[in-house]
């Protein structure tokens, strides 16, 4: 489930919402709560998919929660890269005890084939080089590759990136306080390029009518101009 706080004022609004949303692969199905003006969306579709499709009928939308609150204690968490050269989101969502969704938008990258892995520690205070090696807890039956291992970030000529995929046996609720780092090489051989904390974040029907927020933090964030507080 994914909620979005969508600028919505009539049953027209609530119509076009849905009639939009509807069309995107992977939806299941929508609910559109149009006294909260909350969009609860269940399904498989990319969040930035969502999004576009919202912004595609004219209505501002920001992301507010993720996951599968009544399943699991922590369903979603985000880490932010803040610049001053390299800026985006990493979002992590249980879909269930031995699945998670990972989806991230990076920009500032140089273009072509660059490694990211989630690593040990959330210690920035050496940038990537205090966040420890790769995350790689004890499973059972696990392959030889570590678990915190992402693979590869496919980044264009315009510096930018997104990833959309998922990752078995990884828990949300053992990420928080570790990092999300990218590196300058495919092999993640260099120190890397850039950290990031993970927090956690809002799940579904946590954050109804205000900002997405740890420790006064705006974290839910892809586009700064959209959708305010209205507490």
């Amino acid at each position: 489930m994914t909620e979005f706080m969508v600028d919505m004022k009539c049953e027209g609004c609530v119509s076009a919402v849905k009639s939009k949303l509807e069309t995107l692969e992977g939806v299941k199905s929508v609910e559109v709560d149009l006294s909260n003006q909350v969009v609860r969306i269940l399904g498989s579709s990319p969040v930035v998919a969502m999004e576009n499709a919202l912004e595609q009928t004219g209505r501002k939308a920001r992301l507010i929660g993720q996951g599968v609150p009544e399943d699991f204690l922590v369903s979603a968490a985000v880490a932010e890269f803040k610049g001053p050269d390299i800026f985006g989101v990493v979002r992590f969502a249980q879909t269930h005890m031995e699945l998670a969704r990972i989806e991230a938008n990076i920009s500032g990258l140089p273009p072509g084939k660059h490694g990211w892995s989630i690593n040990e520690f959330g210690d920035l205070t050496k940038g990537p080089v205090s966040t420890g090696k790769v995350y790689n807890p004890p499973i059972q039956g696990s392959e030889s590759e570590p678990l915190g291992d992402l693979g590869t970030l496919e980044v264009d000529e315009k510096g930018e990136a997104y990833y959309s995929g998922i990752k078995k046996m990884l828990r949300v609720v053992d990420l928080i306080g570790r990092s999300i780092v990218l590196y300058a090489s495919e092999d993640k051989s260099d120190p890397g390029l850039a950290a990031a904390v993970i927090a956690r974040s809002a799940g579904v029907g946590e954050n109804y009518k205000k900002l997405c927020t740890c420790d006064g933090t705006t974290i839910w964030e892809a586009k700064p101009d959209i959708v305010t507080s209205k507490v």
